[in-house]
This record gives C-alpha cells, sequence and structure tokens, in this order.
C-alpha cells in the first residue's frame, strides 16, 4: 500500500518524535477516549494501518483547552512506525 503524508508540525508521541498530519490515507480509526497529554486534555481515537492493523498514533477529536483547537480533527503518527523512502530525513 502507498502513503502519502504532508507534516506540518514536529511533537512528543509516546515513542518518541511525532508529527501532526491534516489528512492521512490507508489509516483505520479507533474509538475516541479522553486523553491527559502533555498539552492538556483531549478526546482522541487510536489510528492504525488498515493493511497491519498496526497502532501509528491517534487522531485529535477534540481540544478541551482553547489554545490546542487548531489540532482537532488532525492526525499525530510517530517517527517510530514511518518508512524513510526517497531521501527525506
Amino acid at each position: 500500500a502507498e502513503f502519502c503524508f504532508l507534516a506540518f508540525q514536529s511533537f512528543q508521541g509516546s515513542q518518541g518524535r511525532a508529527y501532526l498530519f491534516n489528512s492521512v490515507v490507508n489509516v483505520g480509526c479507533g474509538p475516541a477516549e479522553e486523553r491527559v497529554l502533555l498539552t492538556g486534555l483531549h478526546a482522541v481515537a487510536d489510528i492504525y494501518c488498515e493493511n497491519c492493523k498496526t497502532t501509528l498514533g491517534w487522531k485529535y477529536e477534540h481540544a478541551f483547552e482553547s489554545s490546542q483547537k487548531y489540532k482537532e480533527g488532525k492526525y499525530i503518527i510517530e517517527l517510530a512506525h514511518m518508512i524513510k523512502d526517497n531521501g527525506w530525513d
């Protein structure tokens, strides 16, 4: 399966560096749950590879703090789950 991502900001995921994406492909979404993250309380849903079912990160469904609203509807994918291709770093 082909993956095409456009990341625009670096974040800290549960397994190290992660990136925030506006959209993703070939990714499924689990049920939302409330979690306290480094930036406060959020409603998030785990996201996983549609092919191998590996958990990749999460989707921000709702941010409870006004300063975090820009994350709503966006996705975090952890660098540990990305494959380097075409020479990008």
